[in-house]
């Protein structure tokens, strides 16, 4: 994993070598850096050269170029690649070229043009600041904020949504950071800078394609095909993966395609609890007898969540969206102190093949926009049947109802979840941030309800917060990470995907469980329920913990600061409190309270402390 930092302050500043490799030591560790006549950049964890010079061009790579083979200068590193890869093609031109994983930038001396370019997914992060004539970019933004005379105020908008609104909301706005100033290169996006004049734009979209009219076993012939291509890229560039294993369809499908081209059974590791509401052992056992050479069940026990909450913070430089997190956090830990130095993961399947309970409603309303009203009324009553649940009930009406806030008359309209992203409001002060001013942005490049829900996710809610988690943690224990449902030409190829081949007969993920027969355990493949992969935060907030929170809630430092309105989060954690016990079914508040303890930690540990670069 590298991790990657530049510096641009013009030909009369002495300190820009000392600056970008100060940046990138302050991520990694020990640092390569390379001057150059406008600055310089740097590079640190890299386990092959990720920094080049050549004939007037110098590039830094964070990242993996999965067709490296294909490009230009093979052999000689993904620096050179890039490198190579610019001069026949342009900066845009080269990134469409690469499939990869990647934040990379290049200058261009012949012409004093930096180019700062990110995946189409955002798998790997990339920030950057322009103060004073000069101009810098990390990897963290952490990094950034050591430099001289950055500003030290957070952006309050960012934040108030962390506090008092739902995790899907807080990168609703790609190119914020937390910080103030500081701003982050959104997926699929490049920089050019030339003198002063800064300019972002697209090199990648994903845009409304005529659906595919194969039958369903051409398609499912065909996924499987490009699924086994991007493990298989990704596979080649590991040294000893390891696969995270969940009992659902994604990581399994991952794990399984891994062992089918490696033709030995591989080993993988999943978080466990002693509390069964999110422990899904029983549901991997069947898969591991089958599949698996060695399986390690990380209990997530016996930890101090105070103590592992602040760890992270450090390691993100800011709030950590979900407690999920917090349970791969750990098990990172575990995984690294065995040498292994990939960790494979099933990050996408749901966004791509419609695996989140809520995708039905949008289904539903695209049947209803074609007028398709028996199989409407079909989907209703087997979504009931499957997936009923004693807090969110499942029928009819709620059908219904949740059509009536979610789904817009224009077509493809999807509206925002006024009652979850509200929920919370009145625990943050109106005098900090007014949250009802917040109007998030909901793209809809499809005329297809279902596909501009997964769009948003993907760009807007579910999966920026996800990956930014992934690769902190993975980078903070020294590995790499890979999620091959974000191959890009696995999203494009879903995207033309029928809705009836994702979600039909109350079951999702239709065209994978078609497209991984004979490969997956039947058990698996045919699973319909679905636990999600989540933590009992429910339980972590109700003991010791508890105390301790109400204790952070009372201090000075706290009321000080202004965010929240204590009275409003004391009543909120004695309401909690009271659900847990009474055993009721009652949505509780563990969300909110994990992103409370994490927006104050990340104050205490991060905020307010001012970084210092790292010396040589």
């Amino acid at each position: 994993m590298t991790r990657l930092a530049g510096f641009l302050g013009g030909s009369s500043n002495p300190h820009a070598e000392r600056f970008a490799a100060g940046m990138a030591r302050l991520m990694a560790g020990n640092a390569q850096s390379l001057g150059f006549s406008q600055g310089a950049f740097a590079a640190a964890g890299a386990t092959v050269p990720a920094i080049a010079s050549d004939r007037g061009c110098i590039a830094v790579v964070d990242g993996i170029f999965y067709n490296g083979s294909e490009l230009p200068g093979a052999g000689r590193g993904a620096a050179i690649q890039l490198i190579e890869t610019y001069r026949e093609a342009g900066f845009a031109g080269a990134l469409k070229r690469i499939n990869g994983d990647f934040a990379v930038a290049l200058f261009d001396e012949r012409d004093g043009a930096l180019w700062l370019g990110r995946d189409r997914i955002g798998v790997r992060p990339l920030y950057y600041l322009a103060q004073d004539g000069s101009f810098a970019f990390a990897s963290r933004p952490q990094a950034l904020r050591a430099l001289p005379g950055v500003s030290r105020e957070v952006n309050a908008r960012h934040v108030a949504v962390f506090a008092g609104s739902h995790y899907r909301y807080i990168d609703n706005v790609p190119d914020e950071s937390p910080f103030a100033g500081i701003k982050q290169l959104p997926a699929a996006s490049f920089v050019e800078l030339r003198g002063q004049r800064l300019q972002v734009d697209r090199y990648w979209s994903l845009d409304q394609q005529p659906e595919w009219t194969e039958n369903e076993a051409t398609l499912a012939e065909r996924y499987r095909e490009l699924l086994r291509e991007a493990v298989g890229s990704r596979l080649k560039a590991a040294r000893k993966p390891v696969f995270t294993l969940s009992g659902g369809m994604d990581s399994s499908s991952v794990l399984a395609c891994a062992v089918d081209i490696a033709g030995e059974r591989l080993e993988a590791v999943s978080s466990v609890y002693a509390d069964k509401t999110y422990d899904e052992s029983d549901d991997i056992r069947g898969f591991v007898a089958e599949k698996v050479a060695r399986w390690q069940p990380i209990p997530i026990e016996d930890f101090d969540l105070f103590d592992v909450v602040r760890q992270m913070v450090r390691a993100h430089d800011e709030p950590v969206a979900t407690a999920t997190w917090l349970s791969h956090f750990l098990l990172t830990r575990s995984v690294a102190e065995q040498g292994y130095d990939v960790v494979f993961g099933g990050l996408g399947g749901d966004e791509l093949n419609a695996g989140e309970y809520e995708y039905f409603v949008f289904n539903f309303a695209d049947l209803r926009h074609r007028g398709l009203h028996a199989d409407l009324e079909h989907e209703i009553a087997t979504w009931a049947q499957h997936h009923d649940h004693p807090i969110y009930r499942k029928h009819r009406d709620a059908a219904m109802s949740h059509l009536t806030r979610l789904a817009g008359e224009g077509a493809g309209e999807v509206l925002v979840d006024r009652e979850r992203m509200n929920r919370y409001f009145p625990a943050v002060q109106s005098s900090y941030y007014d949250l009802h001013g917040f109007r998030p942005v909901l793209d809809h490049p499809f005329s297809s309800w279902l596909k501009n829900r997964t769009y948003q996710d993907i760009f807007r809610e579910t999966a920026p917060c996800c990956l930014r988690a992934e690769d902190r943690n993975c980078a903070s224990a020294g590995l790499g990470h890979a999620d091959p449902f974000f191959d890009h030409r696995l999203v494009e190829f879903m995207f033309r995907v029928p809705g009836a081949m994702k979600i039909r007969d109350g079951v999702t993920k239709r065209l994978l469980r078609e497209a991984m027969k004979g490969i997956l355990p039947e058990e698996t493949r045919t699973r319909i329920k679905k636990t999600g992969w989540n933590a009992p935060a429910h339980i972590w907030f109700n003991g010791p913990a508890v105390d301790q929170l109400l204790d952070l809630v009372h201090s000075r430092v706290f009321r000080e600061r202004g965010v929240y309105d204590v009275a409003e989060v004391v009543r909120l954690i004695e309401e909690h409190r009271s659900i847990v016990n009474s055993g009721a079914a009652k949505d509780n508040h563990m969300m909110f309270l994990w992103q409370l303890l994490n927006v104050e930690l990340w104050f205490q540990e991060v905020v307010d402390h001012v970084p210092e670069l790292a010396a040589a």
